[in-house]
């Protein structure tokens, strides 16, 4: 089994376009106002976009987007207005972490956590 994508809602898609392109996506399905659908700067899995009228309740979505260059990574965005909750920092469980919100209001990571995304210390042994 393999992830393709995620879907996020968004009540203006053309908005999250524009921020999801400057974080580096590619734009490959255009369907606006409806529906859009990115690719990943490097591996296979995609992200989408769909148009809702009412976003649902609660604490909405987090979506990870990890890259080995993220103090890098965050210093451009910044530039080029990308606001941050959180700059890059050391977590416990051995990410480096920087926060941010999508124009939805949906929680961005961007991180880094190399061999510790997949394989940290307490993983369960296979």
């Amino acid at each position: 089994m393999n992830l393709n994508q995620i879907t996020i809602p968004s009540t203006n898609v053309e908005k999250a376009v524009e921020f999801y392109t400057i974080l580096g996506l590619k734009l490959i399905v255009d369907s606006i106002p409806r529906y859009v659908r990115f690719e990943c700067p490097d591996g296979d899995a995609t992200f989408s976009i769909h148009r809702v009228e009412k976003l649902p309740k609660g604490n909405g979505i987090t979506v990870y987007f990890e890259d080995e260059n993220l103090d890098d990574w965050v210093e451009q965005l910044m530039t080029k207005g990308i606001i941050f909750t959180e700059l890059p920092n050391d977590k416990p469980w051995l990410w480096r972490e920087a926060h941010l919100k999508d124009p939805d209001d949906n929680n961005i990571i961007l991180f880094y956590a190399g061999e510790n995304r997949k394989n940290p210390a307490w993983r369960i042994p296979s």
